[in-house]
């Protein structure tokens, strides 16, 4: 006889701020009625999982159905999950324990003859999608009594988002390589100004908006797709499907916004507590590793040139980035990072940017970035996003101004004040100024971009001024860090005193030819002259 344990449409086995543990189908409830403040058990890597998990099972599940109206009670969202599994009348594919592995288990695929799940995992962090080399920063394998919502999170976590790990441990079809990561990128409602958790939406606001966009567009979509998924029927849940040992679901078996599982994992009862059994496969789970994670992702931006999806490596999610991905037209933004059609009347917004940076069988640290948007410039984000990129180059060609002038003058000091001794090498001592100077830039990119975008219509004048503003903020940093960083260049005593001063000449007269506005009372050329004179005596 067939046990299963941990029933998600009936046990309340999520922990939910601030309503308490509910069940799976009361949480999507609560999501409509925007009542979810957070969720405890989350590491933060797992937000964007969880919440492209849950937006693509209500899609999925409200479509199958022929529903449009987001409901808000638990029992509908029960009945409509249930109808998604109706093959198996005792919920066993939403329950994270059925000891027959001929059948699905929450976001674990039957387990075919023949095929031996060999590898034991005694805690959720173990079976979670981290790759920690090192055991000092993320600790790895702790939580020996996590609880079953840990499972739940890491079981989504890793089926969702992981890469390849090494012979038979394969990588979901929603990225580019073995190596790469899902990213998201989306835009959300702007949380109110009384939200504790800041910039960040609203679980609730921010699931009904994706789910209404999903549903909306899906038939334009499909239409429209190079990629040959079912239009009816196709498989969203694919843990459902039997996975025979050497092959692969097809796009055509699949819904276009089928949830994936890309590792044989079972979870079992050992030593009276929950455990896990990971097993590996000589295929991808899905078909589609020459489509280079480009499937039609609703959260992942894919090269218009290259035609692959976006991979963040060991970057982060800086001005240059966002303005690349979101601004520049070199890429494909994912359905859910364009307005929808009922928030072109300048409704607030905020852009969600997340990823997992990943390397080589490492991990490079979850990046995440929210971005405020107000209404003139969701209203632009249309018809006129070459305009804002167009702004955000001159942006950053000031900003690289800046760097210049500041490498420039730092590095005479290392240099003994002598221009001419200047090596490659002594660059390096400049890069930690910079990268200070660097991230101060990327706090104020994009507030006062929307300014500066905003002001051109009040006329040039309005419009020089927030450029003039915008350099003034850098050039006060810039100053504030030359003054901290320059005892620490290396400099032998006997020319410090030529090499600073000369250094601080350097800083003033190249940045006064930038940015003449800066200086109103600009000393004269011969003046000038006059002290270049001294400074090199």
């Amino acid at each position: 006889m067939t046990e299963i344990q941990y029933n998600l449409l009936n046990e309340p086995l999520i922990r939910v701020l601030p309503l308490g543990a509910m069940t799976l189908p009361g949480l999507l409830a609560a999501l409509a009625r925007d009542e979810v403040e957070g969720f405890p058990a989350l590491r933060p890597h797992q937000v964007p999982c969880w919440h492209m998990f849950l937006v693509q099972l209500a899609a999925l599940a409200l479509h199958g159905a022929g529903e449009t109206n987001i409901p808000e009670h638990e029992a509908n969202w029960a009945q409509l999950l249930r109808r998604m599994t109706e093959a198996f009348p005792n919920d066993e594919p939403w329950c994270l324990l059925v000891t027959e592995w001929a059948k699905p288990a929450f976001m674990q695929p039957p387990v075919p003859k023949g095929c031996v799940l060999k590898n034991a995992v005694p805690s959720p962090d173990a079976l979670d999608l981290l790759i920690t080399s090192k055991n000092h920063d993320l600790k790895k394998a702790v939580a020996h009594d996590g609880a079953v919502e840990d499972w739940v999170c890491a079981l989504v976590s890793l089926q969702t988002s992981e890469g390849f790990g090494g012979a038979g441990n394969q990588g979901i079809a929603r990225m580019n390589g073995g190596s790469s990561s899902r990213s998201l990128l989306s835009l959300a409602p702007m949380p109110a100004a009384t939200n504790h958790r800041g910039l960040s939406p609203r679980a609730g606001a921010w699931f009904r908006r994706d789910v209404r966009v999903l549903l909306a567009r899906r038939d334009d979509l499909l239409e429209h797709s190079p990629l040959d998924y079912r239009t009816d029927q196709g498989l969203g849940l694919t843990w459902l499907a039997p996975w025979p040992e050497g092959t692969q679901l097809q796009l055509a078996e699949l819904d276009i916004w089928f949830i994936e599982v890309c590792r044989r994992v079972r979870l079992v009862h050992d030593a009276g507590r929950i455990q896990a059994r990971k097993g590996t496969s000589k295929e991808t789970r899905i078909q589609a590793k020459h489509l280079k994670g480009a499937l039609g992702d609703p959260y992942a931006p894919v090269h218009k040139t290259d035609n692959k999806s976006f991979t963040l490596s060991g970057g982060d999610f800086d001005y240059r980035t966002v303005t690349e991905l979101f601004l520049s037209g070199n890429w494909v933004l994912p359905l859910l990072a364009e307005p929808a059609s009922f928030e072109r009347n300048g409704e607030s917004l905020v852009l969600v940017a997340s990823a997992l940076a990943r390397g080589n069988s490492k991990t490079e640290g979850f990046k995440s970035r929210v971005i405020p948007i107000g209404g003139k410039i969701s209203r632009a984000l249309g018809p006129k996003r070459a305009e804002l990129h167009q702004l955000a180059q001159a942006q950053m060609n000031t900003i690289e101004g800046f760097d210049k002038v500041l490498r420039d003058a730092l590095v005479l000091v290392a240099a003994n004040g002598d221009r001419n001794k200047i090596k490659k090498e002594l660059y390096s001592f400049t890069n930690t100024a910079r990268s200070h100077l660097d991230r101060y830039a990327d706090t104020i990119f994009f507030e006062r971009l929307w300014a500066r975008f905003e002001a051109q219509e009040q006329g040039e004048e309005v419009l020089h001024a927030e450029e003039e503003d915008f350099a003034r903020l850098l050039w006060e940093r810039t100053r504030s860090i030359f003054d901290e960083y320059l005892p620490s260049m290396p400099c032998a005593g006997l020319f410090r005193h030529r090499a600073e001063a000369r250094a601080h000449h350097r800083l003033h007269s190249a940045l006064r030819k930038l940015h003449p506005g800066l200086f109103p009372n600009a000393i004269t050329p011969d003046t000038d002259k006059e002290n270049a004179n001294n400074a090199s005596r």
